[in-house]
């Protein structure tokens, strides 16, 4: 059954069908009497945006509302079709590996000469062991969070202290809910590095007057990694929240669940570093790249 975007509480239907596709009315939620889901009516680009910029109600939308059937007018209502989020999982997680992947190999192949033909047997094989990489990462790093969901969601049904609340959205959590939310919470930090990608900081040297302070010189370009940051400090920030979404818990519990996945991935970027960066400097880089 689809939620509130605002209030989360369970609502029948998202909005009213009745002479075509287009004509259609949005239902208020009885709870807190605003839209069911506003999102309804925006395009994919708004949602984008919204991912971007991590709003809750793009999340709320997208995990539990997406693919609701709504109210026909003179048809017989059906309430009990689900979206089929797993199906979801595969053409999304391809998608964004692949993104990854190509940032990671142009994060290792910075000095790519222009004259190498990018379908050389060369480049495929380089970019394919980073695309493994990048793969083996990701599943790493949603199997330790989906065990350590798995493992707080049993703790807090066991454990009943104030804080805990049983809600619709908690009501409404599947396990296929877990990787979903990964991947719309990365489109933030993908989007953000295929941006450091194309646009490279600046090598040139700025003369620094004697009046700057010391801790200025801290965000220089030579000195300040943007590219770790954005992978994993923003990128461990939203992926919390859009945990916290779904599992509608302490934000210390989340933080914790994070802590453990990027555990996970770590052992499995300091095992594949090797194999991956072709050499000793290459598989160094990847590892420094991966580990937060």
């Amino acid at each position: 059954m689809p939620i509130c975007t605002t209030c989360t509480r369970r609502v029948p239907y998202l909005y009213t069908v009745y002479e075509s596709a287009y004509n259609l009315r949005l239902e208020q939620c009885p709870s807190c009497g605003a839209f069911a889901d506003p999102y309804v009516e925006h395009d994919s680009l708004l949602l984008l945006i919204d991912l971007i910029l991590l709003k809750r109600g793009v999340y709320r939308h997208l995990l539990y509302n997406r693919g609701s059937e709504p109210r026909r007018i003179g048809q017989q209502d059906d309430v009990s079709r689900k979206p089929p989020r797993w199906s979801l999982i595969v053409p999304i997680g391809g998608t964004w590996t692949a993104l990854d992947a190509f940032i990671r190999w142009s994060h290792l192949n910075p000095q790519q000469a222009l004259a190498v033909s990018p379908w050389s047997t060369g480049t495929i094989a380089n970019f394919s062991r980073t695309f493994i990489g990048c793969f083996a990462e990701m599943l790493a790093f949603h199997v330790g969070v989906i065990a350590a969901c798995y493992a707080v969601l049993k703790f807090l049904c066991v454990v009943k202290h104030s804080g805990d609340r049983n809600t619709d959205i908690r009501n409404e959590f599947r396990l296929a809910l877990i990787p979903l939310a990964l991947f719309y919470s990365s489109v933030t930090k993908l989007f953000l590095l295929f941006l450091l990608t194309i646009w490279k900081p600046s090598t040139s040297v700025i003369p620094v007057s004697s009046s700057t302070p010391a801790y200025m010189m801290l965000l220089d370009d030579d000195k300040l990694d943007k590219e770790w940051i954005v992978r994993n400090v923003l990128g461990g920030m939203s992926a919390g929240f859009g945990l916290h979404v779904v599992l509608d818990c302490h934000p210390v519990f989340t933080m914790m669940i994070i802590t453990f996945g990027w555990l996970a991935k770590t052992v499995v970027a300091g095992l594949i570093s090797a194999w991956v960066g072709g050499t000793s400097l290459s598989g160094e880089q990847w590892l420094a790249y991966s580990i937060p």
